[in-house]
């Protein structure tokens, strides 16, 4: 009797963490006008929320937000550039939430962030890690040691501009091979404009197929990053 009781809580307990497991963490990237993705991500328990980068797309995330009964926290952005942030004005309008940026960002944050720290929502991890070389500000979201949202730094077979005000071939060589490849093949890569042949994909494939990232020594990508 006693060990199969133990069996069967051995059963119950393995059953509940695959659950919680599976249902610890509400994902929706979103498309409502442009080539421009925004994301939501929650905490399946708590309903607590956060948006990134609201992008044109502050209708369809309003709506999803409501539909799903979430509750908006953050505001976050990946960098200050205005197509990134268009729909912020109107999530605060309507929410109770703090807009979350780096520290070097020209945006008037509530929450400012640098390398390395951590957003929670619930039992949901968000580590921030900055990846300047599109923008001096920008950042990319590893959720759960799973998911990156990697706004312009890293596009699906392509990276960021370098050659607009605050670009850096030199900083974006090391936000992709110092940082983000250093990252576990299966974590997904999803990306803050639909520039490629899908909407997402991971930093195995983008190692293995995307030209930018093919090896090369810095020189050598700084004058790749030169040819139009």
């Amino acid at each position: 009797m006693r060990r199969f009781c133990y069996r069967c809580l051995r059963y119950v307990f393995k059953y509940w963490i695959v659950h919680l497991w599976l249902k610890v963490m509400f994902f929706r990237q979103v498309q409502q006008h442009g080539d421009n993705f925004s994301y939501i991500i929650a905490d399946d328990a708590t309903r607590e929320a956060a948006v990134v980068d609201s992008s044109f797309n502050a209708g369809e995330i309003i709506r999803v937000l409501k539909t799903e009964n979430l509750k908006l926290k953050y505001v976050i952005n990946t960098h200050d550039h205005s197509d990134h942030m268009a729909g912020n004005e109107e999530l605060l309008s309507m929410f109770n939430a703090k807009t979350v940026a780096h520290k070097l960002s020209r945006i008037n944050a509530d929450v400012e962030v640098e390398d390395g720290d951590f957003i929670h929502l619930g039992n949901v991890s968000i580590k921030v890690i900055h990846t300047p070389g599109h923008a001096p500000d920008s950042i990319c979201l590893l959720i759960d040691n799973k998911k990156l949202l990697t706004g312009d730094t890293l596009f699906v077979g392509e990276c960021g501009r370098t050659d607009l005000p605050g670009g850096d071939s030199r900083s974006m060589y090391d936000s992709l091979f110092s940082k983000l490849l250093k990252l576990d093949d299966a974590v997904e890569v999803y990306p803050g404009h639909d520039y490629g042949a899908k909407p997402y994909s991971t930093i195995g494939e983008e190692r293995r197929t995307n030209y930018v990232l093919q090896p090369r020594s810095l020189m050598e990508f700084i004058a790749f990053m030169r040819q139009p």
